[in-house]
């Protein structure tokens, strides 16, 4: 009897420390946005990479499909996500409860910014038999503007309103998600798609390929008032060559995509995401280049 207590005694220790190790188990949620758009590779990517040391970190790490920004930032406030991808300018009102979207009870002052990801371009794709040449030429078009809780919508409610217009100054104000405007675009159900996002960007492949388009500039007093009033944007150039049919640079004005994550979630889980994340290369990150008058706040 005496010959097997040893061996009953690790295998009873082996089976402990196995429990110990399950018990520790922690789970990360990165909240994404569309799968044809950057967050969602974004997030899956670190997801990789942290999962990659579970073994010895206990962290396993799931980034699902979401709405995007605001839906990300309201997800992890509400504690069903831990850490997501937002766009700055998102970031910022909820942090500051400036917006309606964040006003009151909704404002997060316990939103912490981890690290900045890319930038992203507030990007407008017209059907070149649309006739639009310029933002002004959406008015009495129809337009995609966004789903309710994505960056993209956000970003457009506060360029129509610093123009002065509403979605009634469009024929349709559709709201599709990224994954359905480019086939929307393509089959001549919207005239433009607008996406704040980073580039080269699958989903604007799509549509410049499948159909003549053109990249829209957004400039103008109204958007050089924005970039000036808000240390969140900045003025940013698309470069020419990027997509089909779109040889010339494009002027527009855009955010950053930010990681972020809340107060409440442990330092040393924040770490091993970040320790995960800095082995993604820079090469992999948006080609996008500043406009040379982009503000230096950035």
């Amino acid at each position: 009897m005496s010959t097997f207590k040893p061996i009953l005694l690790a295998t009873a220790f082996a089976l402990g420390a196995s429990a110990a190790a399950a018990q520790e188990e922690r789970f990360i949620t990165i909240g994404t946005g569309g799968q044809t758009g950057v967050y969602y590779v974004v997030g899956q990517s670190i997801c990789r990479l942290v999962n990659r040391n579970t073994a010895e970190t206990g962290i396993k790490c799931t980034a699902p499909s979401t709405g995007g920004s605001i839906a990300n930032i309201n997800a992890i406030q509400a504690g069903d996500m831990t850490m997501g991808v937002a766009q700055s300018d998102w970031q910022f009102h909820a942090f500051n409860g400036d917006v309606p979207e964040f006003e009151g009870d909704k404002k997060f002052d316990g939103l912490r910014s981890v690290f900045s990801v890319h930038p992203e371009p507030f990007t407008v794709v017209a059907r070149a038999d649309s006739g639009i040449e310029n933002f002004e030429g959406l008015k009495g078009k129809r337009v995609n503007v966004g789903n309710p809780g994505s960056g993209q919508r956000g970003t457009m409610e506060v360029v129509l309103d610093a123009l002065g217009w509403t979605m009634g100054d469009f024929s349709l104000a559709s709201e599709l998600k990224p994954a359905e405007q480019s086939a929307a675009l393509g089959d001549n159900k919207v005239d433009a798609i607008i996406y704040t996002v980073g580039h080269p960007n699958g989903s604007i492949q799509e549509a410049t390929s499948t159909v003549e388009a053109r990249l829209i500039p957004v400039t103008g007093e109204a958007i050089d008032k924005l970039v000036e009033d808000n240390p969140y944007y900045a003025k940013a150039t698309i470069p020419g060559g990027m997509y089909a049919g779109n040889d010339e640079d494009v002027e527009t004005f855009g955010v950053k995509a930010t990681f972020v994550t809340s107060a409440d979630v442990p330092e040393d889980m924040v770490y091993e995401v970040v320790k995960a994340s800095s082995t993604i290369s820079t090469a992999s990150r948006a080609c996008i280049r500043p406009s040379p008058t982009s503000s230096p706040r950035r």
